[in-house]
């Protein structure tokens, strides 16, 4: 199966706190870094990801609850392949990008 098809869906039919941690890391507007949506990597489609500072950053939503051990297994998956893996709760971005943005940018310091 072609990832890419499935890759646009996703971009397409985005959560709105989805748009709203992509208006804040897109276009290199955080710490300098670029960062791509829904990129495949292993099996799984990663929410956001810095390549050059190999991080992923997930954004759990109501259909994260009661996976945690799907998540878990995921996560290990995706640092097994090299990234640090972030994750947060879309109540959050919603009601505190900010937060979430000094987070991001904190990781990205680490790795930089």
């Amino acid at each position: 199966m072609d990832p890419i098809p499935h890759a646009r869906r996703l971009r397409r039919a985005q959560t709105l706190a989805e748009e709203k941690l992509w208006a804040i890391v897109r276009g290199r507007r955080l710490e300098g870094f670029k960062f791509r949506r829904q990129v495949p990597i292993d099996r799984y489609f990663a929410d956001f990801v810095c390549r050059d500072a190999k991080l992923i950053v997930e954004l759990d939503g109501a259909s994260h609850e009661d996976r945690e051990l799907h998540d878990m297994v995921r996560t290990d998956v995706l640092e097994n392949c090299g990234y640090r893996v972030l994750r947060f709760g879309n109540e959050l971005v919603l009601s505190d990008p900010g937060a979430v943005a000094e987070a991001i940018g904190a990781a990205l310091r680490l790795r930089a």
